[in-house]
């Protein structure tokens, strides 16, 4: 990839691994043994109308175009399917019992972890091979969780664990399934002539397009600036960057997969501060259910993630196809947020790298690290995110459920 035009001020702390290693991913069709689990029935699946919003956590809209000088991570495109693979019949009389399953995207279709893994599975035919019949609506990720939660909708994409816990309470329980990244994907920009070192905005202004992301109140607490104190939120319109920064604010909070290929289109130089790098625990692209659905039908749930995890490694194979059938459900719901195909291609390209880059040697994408959504709640409890008090931590995930369906670093079909 070409250097952008930006100044990284942190140092990395981990290594970053090839995206080739996790890209040579093969589905591997096993001898499909009995499995008397059936799942429960119900008529509870209603599909949940599409929601459209710009509630506080918004992804910035991809308005311009990604830089033409940006290249794809090498990959290699290995996923296949055995064609004499075929799922047990008790197996798939019980997955299609359940009738319709409903899931919402946490903005829109875009190219982005725990919403184009899915895509690609839909698309690639992965449900059907395992006798769901899955829908998919373009949401948004905060209007999700009362509908999955009451259970008008059956899976969806969360923001972050973090998020997650916001959501939980007052009957609301829900189950992590999947966590795609495993480090923040928020980060701070400053304009150029404007701060290098974070201490330095103690006493400034930072634009908000809703809140402050917790992975960033971490990192300026970590640099000895606290919240509500050291530096005042200052509310913006919109979701343009180059706007944002022409405003005079003294730092912006971006996506790492979004704006910053907006600024590098159009030749604005920035100060990137990236949470990762100064060490903050986070985490993003994770897939999660019901904790009543998930007790109700493992089989389900397990095959859903099963499929999801298969949409993966093809997405991370071959970045291009997986982002034209993204944008293609885009535009065929309408493209509200103005979404690019060029833009996406960015936004997915960095989320692979991401992705594969925080996987552990040897560990398939998606396992769930119940240490680091400990770590995480830590961190941001220690760092002040929540002034007014922070949810008690749950154990609202299944670490088992994407480390069943791996062998190694390969997805394996229900056998």
């Amino acid at each position: 990839m070409t250097p952008s035009n930006h100044r990284p001020v942190h140092p990395r702390r981990r290594t970053r691994r090839a995206v080739g290693a996790l890209a040579a991913l093969a589905l591997v069709v096993t001898a499909c043994g009995d499995d008397d689990e059936d799942a429960d029935s119900g008529d509870d699946t209603a599909s949940a109308e599409a929601v459209e919003t710009t509630t506080e956590t918004t992804e910035a809209a991809d308005t311009t175009e990604a830089p033409d000088t940006t290249e794809a991570p090498e990959t290699t495109e290995t996923t296949e399917v055995a064609s004499d693979g075929e799922i047990d019949p008790e197996r798939c009389a019980a997955n299609e019992e359940i009738g319709t399953l409903t899931y919402l995207s946490s903005f829109d279709f875009a190219a982005a972890a725990s919403i184009i893994d899915v895509i690609v599975a839909e698309d690639s035919g992965y449900f059907d091979a395992l006798c769901l019949d899955v829908d998919l609506k373009p949401s948004f990720s905060t209007a999700n969780y009362p509908l999955v939660a009451s259970n008008q909708a059956q899976f969806s994409s969360a923001g972050s664990f973090t998020e997650v816990l916001n959501f939980s309470g007052e009957g609301a329980e829900f189950v992590v399934i999947a966590d795609y990244g495993k480090t923040p994907i928020n980060a701070l920009i400053t304009p150029e002539g404007g701060a290098t070192d974070l201490a330095e905005l103690e006493g400034q202004q930072i634009g908000i397009k809703g809140d402050l992301g917790p992975s960033l109140v971490a990192m300026l607490a970590e640099a000895g600036l606290e919240r509500g104190a050291d530096y005042e939120e200052i509310l913006l319109d919109g979701f343009d960057p180059q706007a944002h920064l022409a405003t005079g604010i003294a730092a912006l909070p971006v996506y790492k997969s979004n704006e910053p290929g907006q600024l590098d289109t159009a030749g604005v130089p920035y100060t990137l501060f990236d949470p990762a790098e100064a060490g903050i625990p986070g985490s993003f692209g994770l897939l999660y259910t019901s904790a009543s659905f998930a007790e109700e039908n493992p089989t389900v749930v397990e095959d859903f993630t099963r499929a999801a995890l298969m949409g993966m490694a093809d997405a991370i194979a071959d970045p291009e196809a997986a982002v034209e059938m993204a944008t293609a459900r885009i535009e065929a719901a309408g493209n509200s947020y103005y979404l690019t195909y060029e833009g996406e291609l960015y936004r997915w390209q960095q989320e692979i790298a991401e992705v594969v880059g925080a996987t552990p040697d040897g560990e398939g994408v998606g396992i769930v690290d119940p240490e680091l959504f400990r770590a995480e709640y830590d961190s941001y409890v220690e760092s002040g995110v929540w002034p007014d008090g922070a949810p008690p931590f749950l154990e609202a995930y299944d670490a088992s459920i994407a480390a069943g369906v791996y062998d190694g670093e390969t997805v394996i079909f229900p056998g």
